[in-house]
């Protein structure tokens, strides 16, 4: 049994191509179809909108089959660079930098908090003031 592999035809290199290029490329050779003849715009037309690309945010629908590192639960999703060493420091950097941005984040909340707090502290000392003041002058009044 021989087994032959299928090169991909002139319409599907075709495809690939313009979504390497982005929607701008479909959006003009839809635009220069419907300039040389229009019923080759409409059906390309068709053709984007019934396969999403015409509403879709990225023409790449190979996107979500490339390989992605994946950082902490997915947060973070990028494409390699074919390079595994620049790959494991982007990922270690972009860790750091969660770790610390959390760090951050959390020495703000305290410093918040202490802030509450003192300014509480300094609303509850002037209210014993005043709450005191009123009763020196009942006692003065009194005696």
């Amino acid at each position: 049994m021989t087994t032959t592999t299928a090169t991909p035809g002139w319409f599907a290199q075709a495809e690939r191509w313009l979504d390497d290029r982005g929607k701008g490329a479909w959006i003009a050779l839809m635009v220069l179809s419907f300039i040389v003849f229009w019923p080759l715009g409409l059906a390309l037309l068709a053709y984007m909108i019934w396969s999403k690309r015409m509403f879709s945010k990225s023409c790449r629908r190979s996107r979500d089959n490339e390989f992605h590192v994946d950082v902490r639960l997915n947060r973070h999703r990028f494409r390699t660079s074919g390079n595994s060493a620049f790959d494991a420091y982007k990922a270690d950097t972009l860790e750091r930098l969660e770790r610390e941005q959390e760090d951050f984040e959390s020495f703000l909340k305290r410093l918040r908090e202490s802030k509450d707090k003192a300014e509480f502290d300094a609303y509850m000392e002037e209210r014993a003031r005043a709450a005191a003041v009123p009763r020196e002058d009942e006692d003065e009044a009194r005696a």
